[in-house]
């Protein structure tokens, strides 16, 4: 018996059977913006076809130039177009895979000039004023959504997904936040739930009875003047009698002031809408939104959802379905959320890849081939990028060894998810230690490798990823017993009082400071986590946003830095926000422009601010902690490259900057790749 019947049941459509109830998402990679990238994302969603994706929805496409994103992004308008997506559809469809075609009109989120919306409102992630639409240009609008999905099934798609959710075009019309029109298409909730419901009708009637219609509906705005559950539940209602085969849930709009995607976020925390949905529609329901591991998907569909939407776990692993259908889910490279290398890449105009799988958006370059000769590979190191050498090592087929000095691996990871909200870091590194185990790695747990021991071992390569050290700055008392560096204090080592300065707000310092404000994380708590961000029913207030109610720090904490910029301007660009809002809420006391650490003393941290240091401050504290930088460990590499032993130095061992784990697992998955 299957582990997880449910996700892995088929489902009848009528027209067309999918072989289990797992849907690959829509996420934009970059790759659909330009003609000659279109093998690659062809390779890329065959892969995941390949892998057990029931239905795959590409990146949005616009179905006119009014609803790009920005300039030269992706869009399905002509006829000359259609031979790219062949490429795309073919290549699917050779792996047995289904794939639907994303309807995006960006409206007043698009990044041009000549972007259009219901009203003349602006959006605050756009510096574009839209151009309000006149009632020929709304009608416009329909018939380009409808020729779009006429085009789409001539390019051999099996259905379009209609984006009617995040904010985008359709979601503008349907919320008084944005539609302040007072002609057919605003005013009533009828009348602002017309467009979506014409674009529907004219969608189907254009493409056919037997083409899939999938649409992406916004059950959760959270934004002030959203939708109520009423207005969500008579829209369902009307597109499914317009024509609609499957209502896909979407959660909150690009500019909520509350995170639905990052790591901190509960797993499967807003996926009840999907039953509480399906009692009003006949229709399937697709629940989504960090649902990222087969035994959650399948408690999800156990709760009333019919599907499941996973996108970027997917990035993480092509073959999620087909290791859960394997009974090999403890092999599942799991999503941890962290944004870094897929929406971070996407929201900047760079192509989306994955921080713990650098071959996703890459497989047509980064190929995992079996090594022309058998070499004894020793990796030094068991922090993400040595556990990404090791296996990609030893997937091409090398001898391979990993000493780590500690009696565990993980590394830099290891101190990542203890960070309350940081827990999922803790699956890739069970992922990576299922890995070594699974290719027959031979792992050394509490030995520190030494040059003679390798050279003796007769090793063909070493990969040195020995990591990093807390970098302590040249600060007199800098030895005072109030000290501690960051990893002492995460890893349980030393405990902080209950005043606290911290040295350095970079990502590590941001982090300390969420570890040292939080008891407990409400990202293993979804009622606690709903109270800290103020997410509400929409039955009972619009768009379903309430005032946030976070649980108060239990120390008073003072983080520093040098810049005299904002605290957390150079975090990622879709989490950054997250963070600083979470200082803000736990009254971390933010100083910029510190000139010098001039000592430490049992008063606490004396500082100079400004640019001249003519401002003396004394932090009062009881503890100081220092997250100021770090410094590469890589005392093995030289001693064995006079032996004569190619060596390899990789992630922090490399570059220490900012601990950056993106550049660690690829620079560690290439490194062997080569090998």
């Amino acid at each position: 018996m299957s582990t997880h019947p449910r996700l892995l049941a088929p489902l009848d459509l009528g027209h067309l059977t999918l072989p289990n109830r797992v849907v690959m998402g829509s996420m934009h990679t970059g790759m659909e913006d330009r003609a000659k990238d279109f093998p690659r994302l062809a390779a890329y969603l065959a892969e995941r076809a390949r892998g057990g994706a029931a239905l795959i929805v590409t990146g949005g496409f616009a179905p006119n130039l009014e609803g790009t994103l920005y300039p030269g992004a992706s869009k399905l308008t002509s006829r000359r177009e259609l031979a790219r997506h062949r490429v795309v559809t073919d290549a699917v469809h050779a792996e047995g895979g289904r794939v639907a075609l994303q309807l995006l009109h960006a409206g007043r989120y698009a990044f041009t000039p000549w972007c259009v919306a219901p009203s003349a409102v602006k959006s605050p992630i756009s510096r574009f004023r839209p151009r309000a639409l006149s009632d020929r240009g709304v009608r416009r609008q329909v018939r380009a959504f409808a020729r779009a999905a006429r085009l789409a099934r001539e390019a051999g798609y099996d259905g379009v997904e209609v984006m009617g959710s995040e904010g985008y075009l359709i979601n503008q019309f349907l919320a008084p936040r944005t539609n302040r029109r007072t002609d057919r298409w605003g005013g009533s909730p009828e009348n602002r739930r017309r467009f979506a419901v014409e674009v529907v009708r004219a969608v189907r009637e254009a493409a056919g009875p037997d083409f899939l219609l999938v649409y992406r509906i916004s059950v959760l705005d959270l934004v002030e003047d959203g939708q109520t559950w009423d207005e969500v539940v008579a829209l369902a209602r009307e597109v499914e009698a317009a024509g609609a085969s499957i209502l896909n849930l979407g959660i909150g709009w690009h500019e909520a002031r509350v995170p639905t995607i990052v790591t901190s976020v509960p797993r499967a925390v807003f996926t009840g809408y999907a039953a509480r949905l399906k009692e009003h529609v006949s229709l399937p329901v697709v629940a989504t939104n960090r649902i990222n591991t087969p035994d959650v998907a399948e408690s999800v569909l156990a709760g009333g959802a019919d599907l499941v939407s996973l996108a970027r776990p997917f990035l993480a692993d092509p073959e999620f379905v087909r290791k859960a259908a394997e009974g090999r889910s403890d092999e599942i490279n799991t999503c941890i959320a962290c944004n870094q290398a897929c929406l971070d890449h996407t929201f900047v105009k760079k192509a989306a890849t994955c921080m713990v799988n650098p071959r996703a958006g890459r497989e047509t370059e980064l190929v995992i081939g079996r090594a022309p000769v058998r070499r004894k590979v020793v990796v030094v190191g068991g922090g993400p990028a040595g556990m990404a050498a090791a296996v990609t090592a030893a997937e091409r087929g090398h001898d391979v060894e990993l000493v780590e000095a500690r009696d565990h691996l993980g590394g830099q990871f290891d101190i990542a998810m203890r960070i309350p909200g940081k827990e999922e870091f803790s699956e890739t590194i069970r992922y990576f230690t299922r890995r070594l185990e699974v290719l027959g790695v031979r792992v050394r747990l509490g030995e520190r490798a030494d040059v003679d021991g390798l050279v003796a071992a007769g090793v063909d390569e070493v990969v040195v990823a020995t990591g990093v050290a807390p970098r302590l700055p040249d600060v007199p008392g800098i030895d005072h017993p109030m000290v501690m560096t960051y990893d002492q204090l995460v890893r349980g080592e030393r405990t902080a009082g209950r005043r606290v300065a911290v040295i350095g707000a970079g990502g590590v310092g941001v982090d300390v400071c969420e570890f040292l404000t939080t008891d407990r994380s409400p990202s293993l708590d979804a009622d606690a986590w709903r109270h800290e961000w103020g997410v509400g029913d929409p039955a009972e207030t619009r768009g379903g946003v309430v005032r946030p109610h976070p649980e108060p720090s239990p120390r008073e904490v003072v983080l520093l830095q040098r810049k005299s910029t904002a605290i957390g301007k150079g975090l990622g660009k879709t989490t950054g926000w997250v963070h600083r809002a979470s200082l803000r809420a736990k009254g971390v006391e933010q100083v910029t422009g510190v000139h010098a650490y001039e000592r430490i003393d049992d008063e606490g941290l004396h500082v100079a601010l400004g640019e001249d240091g003519a401002e003396k401050r004394v932090i009062a504290c009881d503890t100081v902690v220092v997250c100021a930088g770090q410094e590469s460990v890589r005392g093995l590499a030289e001693p064995l490259e006079a032996h004569g032993i190619r060596v390899h130095v990789v992630g922090g061992a490399d570059v220490a900057a900012e601990l950056d784990a993106k550049r660690a697992i690829r620079q560690g998955t290439e490194v062997a790749a080569r090998l």
